[in-house]
């Protein structure tokens, strides 16, 4: 199983250093929306489900009393522990279907770019159970990045990415259809009456080439491309790097590119 790269310390530090940065943007939209839905009362605990190295946790903690990080991976959580000053934030090794929380005890359940992997039906059951009345359940991801803006290079440079997406998704399976749907089955299936569905929110990202290079190291179908052929995807990196440089030219090591993201959020509360 593709989740089981997550398990691995070797790849936890990769995607700690090498995933593209948290978005203000999304974590603005989630608060806002918690703020509003529990009527301004104060704010006692979250839990951020698959919260890996804790990226998306620690966000959380200066608007919650307590705040709890739950991952599958024992890798993930003894680096997000290692990442994490914040006295109010904690970490366990659960899965997102069996949350070991008691019922009605979450303001928020919050899920960042993780519940794609979660059997949906599941986590969504439990995540209902541990919210309080008027609790919130967050869930967000980004479309596969298919674009560079730089100068009058952009398209060839896009011509690049989007092989370089294509790629990275044929290795990835199935819970990548749910990104390229922007959540949309994940939408449906939460049973809260009050939801709503918010897509194509846009973050524009600046990176350098050895940004990307790590970047495309830090997804879960580069590890699989790695699983199934070491040699392949070596050459896929270094070719990559190659075209890349040969596009900016004498520019390619100082160049910062804009790298256009298409994000997605579902919100729910609990009545």
């Amino acid at each position: 199983m593709i989740i089981n790269f997550f398990k691995k310390m070797s790849f936890s530090l990769i995607y700690q250093k090498h995933m593209i940065p948290v978005s203000n943007e999304i974590t603005n939209i989630v608060l806002s929306y918690v703020k509003v839905k529990t009527n301004g009362r104060p704010l006692e605990m979250a839990v951020d489900v698959g919260c890996g190295t804790g990226r998306y946790t620690l966000p959380l903690a200066p608007h919650f009393k307590k705040v709890l990080g739950l991952d599958i991976s024992e890798s993930q959580i003894n680096v997000a522990k290692q990442m994490t000053l914040a006295k109010n934030v904690s970490y366990m090794v659960a899965p997102a279907e069996n949350l070991p929380m008691k019922d009605a005890s979450m303001d928020l359940v919050h899920a960042g770019l993780a519940a794609h992997f979660f059997t949906i039906d599941q986590f969504l059951d439990e995540a209902v159970r541990v919210l309080k009345t008027r609790g919130c359940l967050a869930f967000h991801g980004f479309e596969p990045p298919t674009e560079l803006e730089y100068k009058n290079v952009s398209n060839n440079l896009s011509v690049v990415m989007s092989e370089v997406c294509d790629t990275l998704l044929h290795h990835t399976g199935k819970c990548a259809d749910e990104m390229f749907y922007r959540y949309q089955n994940l939408f449906e299936a939460v049973p809260l009456k009050d939801k709503e569905q918010i897509t194509d929110i846009p973050v524009k990202i600046q990176i350098s080439i050895p940004e990307m290079i790590g970047f495309i190291q830090s997804v879960v179908g580069f590890q699989q491309f790695k699983e199934e052929d070491v040699k392949g995807a070596e050459q896929f990196l270094t070719s990559t790097e190659k075209r890349f440089r040969e596009i900016l030219g004498e520019e390619a090591d100082f160049v910062r590119m804009n790298m256009p993201m298409k994000y997605y959020c579902v919100l729910a509360c609990k009545h």
